[in-house]
């Protein structure tokens, strides 16, 4: 039987598209239960909630580095230079900024400064209390200076010392040798700091989710479903009493070829592609 259920009348008169290429962690839970789990089989019981546990977390790991599991927003940076982190935010790949023609600048993250939880102050510099809680301000006066200064950029961060008398620098950090500009991220408060000559500008947040936010992102594509069976069998064998070492160490090598496995396939290489990128480097340079 075919794994095809739908007319191509009515695939294409549809919205969801490219959708065979995915498998939903439901499918794989149930075809793991199937094919590993009963008399004679690998594994004689085991509870399907055991079963989808180590299978959301086999999605967490792979999307890490092997799924493609990154996202993106775009925002255009308002007056306050705040943007909120995504509600399923884990790390950021890249920030960019987008010019006129659409291109991606590369924004990189500053060092020099940071957003400091702040707490008042009397006048003598003893701390106003409130009840047993210290009073924190709103906002520190590290973060109000740094986004009041007019066109603050990666130059700003460049240490004075390196200039000499007619203004050339010495021992330029190449990571401020750019001018799209800065930006630093809070986890404290869940907000990414712009520079202040990105008001207004186009940004573009690339970030990395774990893959479980909701139902229909737990998809996993069908070069990694192999993948996501060793990786649910592994953390089975190995979380169980009275297993042998060698049969949990078998497995544990499974998971790992097989996500190595995964992780080529998805890389996406072409041959015709990654010739002509190398035919690019061997050209000699005048």
């Amino acid at each position: 039987m075919g794994l095809l259920d739908e007319t191509q009348s009515s695939y294409y008169g549809g919205s969801d598209f490219g959708n065979y290429q995915f498998v939903t962690l439901d499918d794989i839970i149930s075809s793991f239960m199937v094919v590993y789990v009963g008399e004679n089989k690998i594994l004689t019981k085991v509870s399907r909630t055991d079963v989808q546990f180590h299978g959301m977390r086999a999605i967490q790991e792979l999307s890490y580095d092997v799924l493609k599991s990154m996202k993106s927003q775009e925002i255009e940076v308002p007056p306050s230079l705040k943007m909120i982190l995504p509600h399923d935010y884990v790390n950021y790949c890249k920030i960019v900024r987008v010019d006129s023609n659409g291109i991606e600048k590369p924004l990189y993250p500053t060092g020099k400064t940071s957003n400091p939880l702040p707490i008042d102050q009397n006048a003598d510099g003893t701390y106003i209390i409130n009840g047993d809680n210290l009073d924190e301000q709103t906002e520190s006066d590290t973060w109000a200076n740094y986004k009041s200064q007019a066109g603050s950029s990666s130059n700003n961060d460049i240490d004075p010392l390196l200039l000499d008398a007619q203004g050339r620098r010495y021992g330029l950090d190449p990571q401020y040798a750019q001018a799209n500009g800065t930006f630093y991220i809070d986890d404290r408060t869940g907000y990414i700091h712009f520079g202040s000559n990105l008001a207004g500008e186009t940004i573009i947040l690339k970030y990395i989710s774990d893959g479980l936010g909701t139902d229909a992102e737990m998809l996993v594509h069908k070069f990694a479903e192999e993948a996501v069976y060793k990786h649910i069998m592994y953390g089975l064998i190995s979380g169980r009493t009275g297993i042998p070492e060698y049969i949990t160490q078998r497995f544990k090598k499974e998971k790992f070829a097989e996500t190595r496995k995964a992780k080529i396939r998805l890389s996406n290489i072409k041959m015709e592609e990654f010739t002509q990128v190398l035919r690019g480097l061997g050209k000699p340079i005048k």
